[in-house]
């Protein structure tokens, strides 16, 4: 009988630890960057990361069944933490690229934008294309979808790699890059704050590495990411996406 008992009791406890964080309606962590405003930055006043896809993942998780703890980290590391259990999922300013859709899976697209090329103030050239700034020194964010195309360009002779766009925007501010690469709304909200005054958007420049920003989820994650989507598809329908890029300031004319 006592045998019996632990027995029974050990399959209950298997059959809770075995629960998905999904199906639980546990609390989900999700990593976020603090340098990538207005899609997730740090609030110095909350100590808390805020921004469009913190609005946005809060959101899915209140339509989805699940809370959200959202996690502070480096753009570089967030697919390593989510693929190492660290983060159960990404809601940052990530593309959605074939390379990083072999590691992990992603939502549908939320927003869709391209780089936008920063340069001094006292610099006036109309650059419209990576070809118009060949020889030129230039700048760009780790783990970024344009770095690679950066570098294999062959128009640059050296791609510095940042840390941070904020790392970026002081660089050209203070000349010592010539010319940086990075999320065109990010670099636009950070400009309208006038912290980088000696900074300039080149706005005739057309962008060439365009993709769209999901939530990245891992690969074994199928039912959660199903329920991610749908509800994603009803915040669409109902407006609700569109208030939170208003909110931040961004044109919902960019979301797919």
């Amino acid at each position: 009988m006592i045998l019996k008992r632990l027995a029974l009791a050990a399959t209950a406890v298997l059959a809770f630890a075995t629960l998905s964080p999904a199906s639980a309606q546990q609390v989900l962590k999700v990593g976020s960057t603090p340098t990538g405003v207005p899609f997730t930055f740090l609030d110095t006043k909350s100590n808390t990361i805020q921004g469009i896809m913190v609005d946005l993942i809060t959101e899915i998780g209140k339509d989805a069944g699940f809370k959200v703890q959202i996690e502070p980290m480096q753009f570089s590391t967030l697919i390593a933490s989510l693929t190492s259990n660290k983060i159960d999922l990404i809601s940052a300013a990530m593309f959605i690229t074939p390379q990083r859709k072999e590691v992990i899976d992603f939502s549908d697209p939320v927003y869709a934008y391209g780089e936008g090329l920063i340069v001094p103030a006292s610099d006036t050239k109309n650059y419209t294309k990576f070809e118009d700034l060949k020889g030129t020194v230039v700048g760009a964010q780790v783990g970024t979808a344009f770095v690679e195309p950066l570098k294999q360009s062959g128009f640059f002779p050296e791609v510095k790699i940042y840390d941070t766009i904020p790392d970026i925007l002081r660089d050209v501010n203070t000349k010592r890059l010539q010319a940086g690469f990075a999320d065109y709304p990010i670099l636009a909200y950070n400009l309208k704050q006038g912290m980088f005054p000696e900074v300039r958007l080149v706005e005739s420049f057309k962008p060439s590495i365009v993709g769209s920003v999901g939530i990245g989820v891992r690969k074994s994650d199928t039912e959660l990411l199903k329920k991610i989507n749908a509800s994603l598809a009803k915040l669409k329908a109902d407006g609700t996406v569109d208030r939170i890029l208003a909110k931040w300031g961004i044109k919902a004319s960019g979301a797919s």
